[in-house]
């Protein structure tokens, strides 16, 4: 029997960060994050990471690189297991032949969360995607999820709720799920 997931976005949403990180060093937790993930895991929700990592198709990192940052991510949410990580290491603009091209992996489209439904039987229609860009909205929509964008503006066009951050976006989640 399929179930739901929470799909959340890497980048201002579990971990600061505004540029291209490949140096696990850099990883910083946001502030209230492990408490929410934990919670979310306490009510039964597997959480699955979902990430675009242009940064490997401009060259500027590897995806061991990106290995080494998620593993760094996991250590310092302890004890919160994330289920899966996915990451889209293509970018139509980057210069690493191998990785310079659009892909259904990247975001906006849904293809890293119909991989991750796929591989752990999730009902997609009962899961909920979270980040802090449109673009994390526009990939849960399509994918048939209901959606969270971290935003300070009122801006609720899209989305199916918004909230100031990971923490806030708990009471959208567990107010409106079955």
């Amino acid at each position: 029997m399929s179930r739901g997931a929470i799909f959340l976005d890497r980048d201002n949403t579990i971990i600061r960060n505004d540029e291209d990180l490949g140096d696990p060093a850099g990883v910083v937790i946001l502030e209230g994050v492990r408490e929410a993930l934990q919670a979310l895991h306490d009510a039964g929700w597997p959480l699955i990471v979902i990430t675009n990592q242009g940064g490997v198709a401009r060259g500027k990192f590897d995806e061991d690189d990106v290995r080494a940052v998620h593993a760094q991510t996991q250590a310092l949410l302890e004890p919160v297991p994330i289920l899966d990580w996915l990451w889209c290491p293509f970018h139509p603009n980057g210069s690493v032949p191998a990785f310079s091209r659009e892909h259904p992996w990247r975001k906006p489209q849904p293809g890293m969360l119909l991989e991750a439904a796929e591989r752990h039987n999730i009902d997609l229609t009962a899961s909920w995607m979270i980040g802090d860009h449109i673009r994390d909205v526009e990939a849960g929509n399509a994918a048939g999820c209901r959606t969270i964008l971290l935003t300070n503006e009122a801006d609720t066009s899209i989305a199916t709720h918004c909230a100031e951050n990971l923490k806030a976006a708990l009471s959208s989640i567990f107010e409106n799920s079955s």
